[in-house]
């Protein structure tokens, strides 16, 4: 029995070490918005001599803090909420119509996740540059929805498929059409898939800077990590301020990750395993 406890705690020293390891980074970076620039530049793991905000005032306003939060929270609500809505539906489609063409369908749109965006970004953007497509944020909600639709369907079909068919034909009897059976009786089922594919999303539409970069050329467009890029100069970078925008820039998601984190390991494994 000793030797349970002594290999369990053992257990618990290395999680714990790996955690903290894990958090060193993000540790570094709260640490140092607290310095100046040249106090970072000098040593950048010392410790702050006194805890002020001045950066965090200073990142709000040189990142023109509140517009693009406005633009983020605008194009990440509308990008997430288009893949699920899209996904969930065309999911619940393939794997419920046993169709030729479903069946064709679903094997492109998984093909299409083994093509790296870096491969068609040129074309994609040169094509919407010619046709005067650029510089907005409706060609960016529907960019976001060609990439981050086939994973979501995929992660959805599987879920979908381990829901017993008998509760849609009880609801057809009932009266219920196809589309009211979707969204009251399989929709609110797939809530732990829906869960987790909807704090992925948020994590890769907020935090992305590639797209966002190619696309929105007007300085009102700019999103929060386009926002961060205020502090790079031709010959020296503002790093304190910076780092400061950043932390600014992670709380909204890693809130929304503390709400919904109970669903995420349920959602991928469950999702998996159907």
């Amino acid at each position: 029995m000793k030797g349970h406890k002594r290999i369990e705690f053992i257990k618990f020293l290395i999680m714990f070490a790996l955690l903290f390891i894990f958090l060193i980074p993000f540790l570094m970076i709260i640490l140092n918005t607290f310095k100046t620039t040249q106090k970072f530049v000098d040593n950048p793991i010392s410790w702050p001599v006194q805890f002020n905000f001045d950066n965090y005032i200073q990142a709000f306003d040189d990142m023109n803090f509140a517009m693009g939060f406005v633009n983020s929270i605008i194009i990440t609500v509308i990008g997430v909420l288009g893949i699920v809505l899209f996904s969930s539906m065309t999911a619940y489609l393939f794997a419920r119509f046993k169709w030729n063409i479903n069946k064709v369908l679903f094997f492109i749109m998984i093909a299409s996740m083994a093509v790296p965006f870096q491969v068609i970004m040129i074309p994609l953007v040169t094509i919407y540059g010619n046709i005067g497509f650029l510089d907005s944020i409706q060609t960016l909600l529907f960019m976001y929805l060609g990439c981050g639709v086939p994973f979501a369907i995929f992660t959805f079909h599987g879920f979908i498929k381990g829901i017993p068919v008998a509760l849609e034909e009880a609801a057809a009897i009932d009266g219920c059409s196809k589309l009211r059976t979707f969204f009251q009786i399989v929709l609110p089922l797939l809530k732990p898939i829906l869960s987790t594919v909807i704090v992925l999303d948020v994590l890769w539409i907020w935090n992305d800077y590639l797209l966002p970069s190619l696309v929105l050329l007007s300085p009102e467009l700019k999103t929060l990590p386009l926002s961060t890029y205020n502090f790079f100069s031709s010959y020296s970078v503002d790093f304190s301020p910076l780092m400061a925008g950043l932390v600014m820039s992670l709380i909204p998601v890693l809130i929304l990750y503390l709400f919904l984190q109970k669903y995420i390991i349920e959602g991928i494994s469950e999702g998996a395993l159907k």
